[in-house]
């Protein structure tokens, strides 16, 4: 009855990646096939007041230099305010500038040498905390922090009497917590190779871990209608969540269309690491009221996630991390107050556990300083405030096939740790 539940399954593309015969991104070559590199922002922070591509244009082999004047829609990812190109205001080091279409890598880097730009460095700033002062450089004109519906720059979770919670309590526990940037460190760096087919639609072999984000996303920024764009989903050498964002397909497929062949742009390991999309950093604040038997009778969070230059998957991250990151443990009093807040830094992505592991790291070593302030094991603090069957989680959803309880049994009879009768005969139904 079932082939593949419980069974050991052949992987579909194991023979191709164990001989090494397996193809990606990085390998294609096409006839004719050109060499994109870009001319990347010296500065964090910098007023870009023209940029000068007429001599690079005169170097032998090269057959366009773009800027965002030749970006039919200078906008692009889920929340659409990265630009392709960089317009007036640099906000981050590595920023794209220009990009230059040539047919070895050496006339490219050539012609990028020879591209005269009129740019003005501006003061920056790259610590989140400084960046929501008032005085701070603005990374955004409208200001450094996200506005939530436009209104506020807090998304706020309420539940109960966080003040009556805090009453009720023996100690008061806080606790900060932070977590760093975090580059994915693919084996293959970021590559794209874009082409004219024979019925004159735009195809682009990608990267993306979700094409059709990516065609829909692209379609906008080419301003072409979705049946002349075909993105392929290639073999991804490596994402761990950095390929949901768009680093090089846009440039790529910009540049074919400009010059009717192909062309491949593919980053280097350094400009991987230094220019696309990362796990930024998150700043949390935990303030829990307990008992003395072990009750959590309050907690309240304050959340500040450092995004970058632009939204990218930042707004995304911090919903995520707002619903979730009170914990797996039940508390009738909460709050919390989550921002996001720009700085002159790459732009914040996705990466495993995007937006919840990060706080979850922070909850989970509050827990135990919380089962320390009150002289119980662990496990068994984490079995009195479990979530049950049929309660509601912190922002009201309902829980089905709850199994907390029976998953920290199972944990601590593995770790070889003992719980008294009272928790050993606990269950979540």
């Amino acid at each position: 009855m079932y082939k593949s539940v419980g069974k050991r399954v052949t992987k579909y593309d194991g023979e191709g990646l164990v001989t090494g015969r397996m193809q990606y991104v990085s390998d294609i070559k096409m006839p004719g096939m050109l060499v994109c590199k870009t001319l990347r922002s010296p500065y964090h922070r910098a007023k870009l007041n023209s940029v000068d591509v007429s001599e690079a244009l005169k170097v032998p082999g090269v057959y366009a230099v773009i800027t965002s004047k030749d970006v039919p829609h200078n906008r692009f990812a889920m929340v659409p305010d990265h630009h392709v190109l960089a317009e007036e205001l640099i906000r981050y080091k590595g920023q794209n500038i220009a990009a230059v279409a040539a047919v070895s890598k050496e006339a490219a880097l050539e012609a990028l040498g020879k591209i005269k730009l009129d740019i003005e460095e501006l003061p920056f700033v790259i610590d989140p905390v400084e960046a929501t002062k008032p005085n701070a450089p603005k990374v955004r004109p409208e200001g450094n922090m996200y506005m939530f519906d436009g209104v506020s720059e807090v998304r706020r979770i309420r539940k109960g009497d966080i003040e009556k919670g805090f009453a009720e309590a023996d100690y008061i526990v806080e606790g900060t917590y932070t977590t760093p940037s975090q580059e994915h460190a693919p084996i293959e760096t970021c590559s794209s190779v874009a082409y004219i087919d024979e019925a004159g639609k735009l195809v682009i072999y990608s990267k993306s871990q979700g094409i059709y984000f990516t065609q829909g996303d692209l379609a906008n920024v080419f301003q072409l209608p979705l049946n002349k764009l075909k993105i392929i989903g290639a073999t991804i050498g490596g994402g761990f969540g950095g390929m949901n964002s768009i680093h090089t397909d846009h440039i790529a497929g910009l540049l074919a269309l400009i010059t009717g062949k192909p062309v491949k742009f593919e980053l280097t390991r350094e400009e991987e690491m230094l220019y696309t999309t990362i796990r930024s950093p998150w700043i949390f604040k935990f303030k829990d009221g307990v008992k003395k038997d072990g009750t959590l009778t309050a907690r309240q969070i304050d959340v500040l996630h450092d995004c970058g230059a632009y939204t990218e998957l930042g707004l995304y991250a911090v919903e995520k991390n707002a619903n979730m990151i009170a914990g797996a443990i039940k508390v009738e009093n909460l709050e919390v107050n989550s921002r996001m807040v720009y700085t002159n830094k790459m732009p914040s992505g996705s990466m495993r556990g995007f937006g919840v592991n990060v706080g979850q790291f922070a909850d989970q070593v509050q827990v135990d300083k919380l089962a320390r302030i009150v002289g119980m094991n662990p496990i068994e603090f984490r079995l009195k405030n479990a979530f049950k069957e049929n309660d509601s989680n912190h922002v009201g959803n309902p829980l089905v096939a709850v199994s907390a309880i029976e998953t920290l049994k199972m944990v601590a009879e593995m770790a070889g740790e003992k719980i008294s009768p009272e928790y050993a005969n606990m269950s979540s139904k």
